[in-house]
C-alpha cells in the first residue's frame, strides 16, 4: 500500500528514476479501486462520475509515475507517446513499463534498486 501512497505524494516529480515494483504495485492497487468506483457509479446510476473523478486525479500521478520508470530504461519521458499509436501503442507501454531499468547509474540517476538494498 505504501507504494501507491508514495505515487500519490510524488504527484509532479518527473525527474528521477523509478523501479518495475513501484510501477506495477501502484497499477495494482490502482485497478481494484477503478472496479470498486464503477460498482458504486453502477448502483448510484451516475456512470462514469466518480470513475472519471478518480482517473482525473491520478493523472498526474500515474504521469509522472510513467516517466520516471521509462527513466529508469534510460528513456526520455517523451517515450510515453508510444501509447498514442493506434491499436498497438498499449502494448508498446506494457512492453516498455516491464523491461529491466539500467543497473548503473544513468543520465536520470542512480539506480533505486541499490539505494534501497
Amino acid at each position: 500500500m505504501h507504494y501507491y501512497v508514495d505515487v500519490i505524494k510524488r504527484y509532479a516529480d518527473f525527474s528521477g528514476r523509478a523501479r518495475r515494483r513501484e510501477y506495477w504495485m501502484f497499477v495494482l492497487c490502482s485497478i481494484p479501486v477503478m472496479v470498486v468506483l464503477i460498482a458504486l457509479d453502477l448502483a448510484l446510476g451516475s456512470y462514469p462520475v466518480a470513475f472519471y473523478l478518480y482517473n482525473l486525479g491520478v493523472l498526474l500521478p500515474t504521469l509522472g509515475l510513467s516517466v520516471r520508470r521509462l527513466h529508469d530504461t534510460g528513456r526520455s519521458g517523451w517515450w510515453y507517446l508510444v501509447g498514442l499509436i493506434p491499436f498497438v501503442g498499449w502494448i508498446g507501454i506494457i512492453v516498455l513499463m516491464a523491461i529491466e531499468g539500467d543497473a548503473g547509474p544513468n543520465q536520470y540517476g542512480a539506480n533505486p534498486k541499490q539505494l534501497t538494498a
